[in-house]
């Protein structure tokens, strides 16, 4: 399943189980790639004891046996979120699973999504489905299920933001878990295995899409980059990112966490954690902000630059209407074009 890039060593080596009040903690000691002694000794003091990996979790933990679940062998997952708005009947839920199942390579991925419903009502939906791995995220308090948030979120809107904060919150927490994994959003169409078009390169931690693509993968800082999709690595460095990335909302209000990121990267925190990023190219994961000019190479197509969530489904179906004739096009020897993203452009009117 072009799963082969992801089968590498981890970039930590587990320690020894040390015995303490009867509980077993895992350490994990990581290395990491630092410019001088005393970078490495700050580093060390700060984020080289990672305890809370897999081994550390409750069989009984709800999340650990979810993860489990839909992981492949090497503890890779896909994950998306959802609420009650983005579940209803013929939206963005529905539109995903068909880009799944018509992609090129892509039904096969579907066993390995995870789906994380942000309210009861997105959960009984998912279920409702059949066959879908679905996770009713918890609030903080122990309750199941965010309601507040079950409706349409408008882009920047308060609940928007509160929305995507939860979110990291949960990335982080799968990290620490010891899985690795592909978020999505819903509003991304899957039109073949993204998997082996990743090219990743051992060591890389961070791989993630961009609105607009400045040409050069290694340029994180001046690209502009989009969480919409990403693939993590989990490790020391990569948890340490998103616990310091959450603990900057507080400090950042009114700002949503794709923001707050490209701030974090300009002030050289990739560089400090050391997690080594690379940008994805709009060629092959492509959005609304900058479409790929060669649809045949493309994984992936995100309705970004897109306010509402009506624009977004009907120029999402469009989207999958013209990769049905993409084959025809192709045999005829004819450039496929991408249809004009117009409901998407006038949603910000």
């Amino acid at each position: 399943m072009g799963m082969r890039i992801f089968d590498r060593p981890e970039h930590c080596t587990l320690s020894r189980v040390v015995a303490l009040s009867a509980v077993c903690l895992v350490v994990v000691i990581c290395t990491y790639a630092t410019s001088s002694p005393a970078g490495d000794a700050r580093k060390e003091q700060k984020y080289n004891i990672w305890r809370r990996r897999s081994s550390v979790f409750a069989p009984e933990d709800d999340l650990e046996v979810a993860l489990r679940g839909a992981a492949f062998a090497n503890r890779t997952l896909i994950l998306t979120v959802l609420n009650e708005a983005y579940a209803e009947e013929d939206g963005l839920l529905d539109l995903f699973l068909q880009s799944l199942r018509e992609g090129d390579g892509t039904a096969q991925l579907i066993d390995h999504v995870l789906f994380v419903a942000m309210d009861r009502q997105a959960f009984r939906r998912c279920r409702s489905l059949g066959g879908l791995r679905c996770y009713l995220l918890r609030q903080s308090g122990g309750a199941e299920g965010d309601d507040d948030l079950a409706s349409e979120q408008l882009y920047m809107s308060d609940g928007f933001i509160r929305m995507m904060w939860r979110r990291i919150r949960f990335l982080g927490d799968v990290l620490k878990h010891g899985y690795s994994f592909i978020f999505t959003d819903m509003d991304v169409m899957w039109l073949r295995n993204p998997f082996p078009r990743l090219d990743l390169v051992d060591g890389e931690d961070l791989l993630i899409s961009c609105d607009k693509f400045n040409g050069e993968a290694g340029d994180y800082v001046g690209n502009e980059l989009n969480t919409g999709f990403f693939f993590v690595s989990s490790n020391g460095r990569t948890a340490a990112l998103f616990d310091e990335w959450h603990a900057a909302r507080r400090s950042s209000p009114g700002m949503k966490e794709q923001d707050v990121l490209n701030a974090m990267k300009r002030r050289g925190a990739f560089r400090r954690l050391g997690v080594r990023a690379r940008v994805l190219d709009t060629a092959r994961f492509s959005g609304f902000c900058q479409d790929s000019r060669d649809a045949a190479r493309v994984a992936t197509v995100h309705a970004n630059c897109c306010r509402t969530k009506r624009a977004k489904v009907a120029d999402l179906r469009a989207v999958l209407r013209a990769a049905r004739r993409m084959n025809t096009t192709a045999a005829a020897g004819m450039r496929m074009r991408w249809p004009a993203h117009t409901e998407c452009v006038r949603s910000w009117a």
